[in-house]
């Protein structure tokens, strides 16, 4: 099991962001991935859809033979990590718990933002989260839905970027404070632009660094490594979106061009349903 890969969805190019921090940190690792463009945004869809999508990803992954399973999306996560954590045999590993860890161990003054999708953010999930950690946090959460299309567009370096983080941004100017948690794996790929508009002195919370190292635990916990150190990974990622699109993004942001993309129909992904 040690030298099986590790499976990572999402529901679109997002979750890259996650494994760009995975594969700096457990270089051995051989990753196999999901993300889900066609149906993609997650964010506004009920929770009860996400979670039939979500369990049909992780299925399709499992039958490729995972050693555990990463929920590379917050919104995913919401809804159904609870769920397969039940219903698989190998580790499931959310990134809501990370960032919120992260957050509360950063701040100073206890105020901190979160930005995500709407269905993350309806759900008060990190606040929750952090409330437990921190009872004396302050947290004002909002929801960015236009972000996830810039960066399912590849305009995540377009002016328009600037423009439209500007304006969903709003709600915190005259804010005090000094945290603020990307909650949506999306939105590294705008974290310059992010950081830009807030300044230097807010930090950043990127919930797909506090992953990797969760993961790293849990390999560890489970002795699960690989310890093929020498072998060259067969990392593959598959799409249901167009694989050219999807393959351009990847390169672009992993910086790597050491993986294979695939197209899989959204019908053959339906297969692996309940």
């Amino acid at each position: 099991m040690k030298n099986q890969p590790i499976g990572f969805l999402d529901s679109g190019v997002g979750g890259l962001t996650v494994i760009k921090e995975v594969m700096k940190l457990l270089p051995n690792e051989e990753i196999y991935y999901i993300g889900d463009s066609a149906r993609n945004p997650y964010g506004p869809r009920p929770l009860s859809e996400v979670l039939d999508f979500t369990i049909q990803l992780a299925n399709f992954l499992v039958s490729k033979g995972i050693k555990a399973l990463v929920i590379a999306c917050n919104t995913a996560t919401v809804a159904a990590l609870e769920v397969l954590q039940e219903q698989l045999e190998i580790p499931v590993i959310g990134v809501i718990e990370s960032g919120t860890k992260a957050a509360v161990t950063s701040s100073k003054n206890q105020k901190i933002g979160v930005i995500g999708t709407q269905g993350t953010i309806q759900s008060n999930e990190y606040e929750k989260q952090i409330l437990k950690l921190s009872q004396r946090a302050d947290v004002q959460s909002v929801a960015c839905p236009q972000f996830v299309s810039i960066v399912e567009k590849h305009q995540y370096e377009d002016e328009l970027a600037k423009n439209v983080v500007s304006k969903e941004l709003e709600p915190f100017l005259g804010s005090e404070m000094d945290t603020l948690v990307l909650g949506c794996t999306h939105y590294p790929l705008l974290q310059s632009i992010i950081q830009d508009f807030f300044g230097e002195d807010l930090t950043l919370i990127d919930p797909g660094v506090e992953t990797a190292i969760q993961v790293q635990a849990i390999l560890n916990q489970f002795e699960m490594q690989n310890d093929k150190i020498d072998n060259a990974k067969n990392h593959v990622f598959y799409t249901t979106g167009p694989a050219n699109k999807f393959e351009k993004i990847a390169k672009d942001w992993l910086k790597s061009t050491d993986f294979k993309v695939e197209h899989i129909p959204v019908k053959e992904i339906q297969k692996h349903g309940k």
